[in-house]
């Protein structure tokens, strides 16, 4: 097989092109040169957002292509049509974002309104962009042969956001920590590296459509999540459990400056660990234990000194030392703390 990608050189993109690899297909990154791409690629650089930046993609033919792009939707729209002649399926890495918010709970494919976008739109917000980068595809390949990968939250070696290497690191640190409960809290993610392979897998198999793509029900709880996290950077660190409204009530964030944590019960929290899942379950998809996550995210930390990836333009996530041990301090002997 022979693949495309555009991007390739980080989190998701990466992922993608090392199980392809791994695959022994042929694969094709191209990128603006900020990153190496794994070994084995053939590299073609060019900045898609600029004039005549997709000019090393004029000549080439490609089973599949993989799009991983979140910005401006016509970016998506002028590779989509430039390919659509040389390359046999497009497959564009969406986001559950898509569905208007706020979802309901258990929210299908076909879960209607949906955001609303255009493939011919510069940048807006993550939504309506996701989804213009989604009607792009279609437009040009068609809905048979556009595949929209709808993700909810990706965790794994490489993340360039912040939110697994966040606890992990703090976890390091080790001492009283902060932990946003309730412990049985269920979360719902996808491994990106299995991700990747349900993608590759759809691509082999020539599927086509939207595909709501996170791990299913049951996968994990945040107490298991903050455990792995203890036990795989050594086991120091001593969780201190406080209740929704206890971390509310302290004035902190969920999902920034507590990354993965969303209260229960919210709108939040619905739209990131309700989503239905069951076709994608039909087609093979296929998550690994957190346990396992974590770990390899670690490993991969800890060869690069600690300090994760960051995307451009992305905040720090996570809570600083003063305002963790300021909330500590303020609920010793709250109901809902553990020491």
């Amino acid at each position: 097989m022979r693949l495309l990608l555009l991007g390739g050189t980080e989190f998701v993109g990466r992922a993608v092109v090392e199980a392809a690899l791994g695959r022994g297909w042929e694969v094709t990154v191209f990128h603006r040169g900020r990153h190496a791409p794994p070994p084995g690629v053939r590299s073609l650089h060019g900045d898609r957002t600029a004039p005549d930046g997709l000019a090393a993609l004029a000549d080439g033919t490609w089973d599949a292509v993989v799009d991983t792009w979140s910005a401006a939707p016509r970016a998506v729209r002028d590779a989509a049509r430039l390919l659509r002649g040389r390359a046999g399926r497009y497959v564009y890495v969406s986001s559950c974002s898509v569905y208007a918010w706020p979802p309901r709970a258990g929210y299908t494919e076909d879960a209607e309104p949906v955001a609303d976008a255009s493939p011919d739109a510069d940048a807006t917000e993550y939504a309506r962009d996701k989804r213009g980068g989604e009607l792009a595809a279609v437009d040009a390949f068609g809905a048979d042969r556009s595949l929209l990968v709808r993700c909810g939250l990706i965790l794994g070696p490489h993340e360039n956001v912040g939110r697994l290497p966040y606890w992990l690191n703090r976890a390091a640190r080790g001492g009283d920590m902060l932990a946003p409960g309730p412990r049985e809290l269920p979360l719902r993610y996808i491994d990106v590296r299995d991700l990747a392979r349900w993608i590759l897998d759809a691509v082999r198999e020539e599927r086509g459509g939207p595909y709501n793509l996170v791990g299913p029900a049951g996968l994990a709880t945040m107490g298991e999540l903050i455990d792995a996290c203890v036990r795989t950077t050594g086991g120091t660190a001593r969780p201190h459990w406080l209740d929704p409204e206890t971390v509310l009530g302290a004035g902190l964030e969920p999902w920034s400056q507590l990354p993965v944590w969303t209260p229960p019960d919210s709108e939040l929290h619905d739209a990131l660990h309700s989503a239905d899942v069951t076709r994608a379950l039909a087609t093979g998809l296929d998550c690994r234990p957190v346990t396992e996550t974590v770990t390899d995210t670690w490993r991969r930390l800890r060869e690069s000194g600690g300090t994760p990836p960051r995307r451009p333009g992305r905040p720090p996530l996570g809570l600083d030392e003063e305002t963790e041990a300021r909330v500590l301090a303020a609920v010793r002997g709250v109901p809902g703390t553990t020491p």
